[in-house]
């Protein structure tokens, strides 16, 4: 399957299974979503995420999370920059997602980054995203 945007199929794909409270969703394999569900693990939005070679592609097997009133930890997703519009942040001005609430996912020309870490680094880039 060729996408044109592995990014808003990874969220949509997160997003659904949120929705339909599944434990475990699976995307097609790449780098950037594969940095950017690590980020995500990393900043506990979700359980774990898994490489699975398939032969083909790869496939990333996604684990969610909920609170214990069976709510989804990510209550929102959206991209921000697509294919068909880039949206770049200068250092100065990276975005708060929620006042500090939420993180926004850049990339910047030292990898797939957090706001605050694109803001410690001191480096803008492309804004791939908002979570919260």
């Amino acid at each position: 399957m060729n996408l044109t945007d592995p990014i808003s199929n990874a969220l949509t794909i997160i997003r659904n299974g949120n929705m339909a409270s599944k434990t475990k969703v699976d995307m097609p394999f790449s780098r950037i979503c594969e940095e950017m569900m690590n980020i995500l693990k990393r900043e506990k939005y979700i359980k774990d995420v898994k490489f699975i070679d398939d032969k083909k592609q790869g496939v990333l097997r996604v684990y969610l999370k909920y609170t214990r009133y069976e709510e989804p930890v990510i209550k929102g997703l959206s991209r921000i920059s697509k294919p068909s519009l880039r949206i770049y942040a200068k250092k100065d001005s990276i975005p708060k997602v929620f006042g500090g609430l939420g993180i926004a996912i850049l990339s910047t020309s030292r990898g797939i980054v957090t706001d605050t870490q694109a803001r410690e680094m001191q480096t803008g880039g492309e804004v791939l995203c908002y979570v919260w």
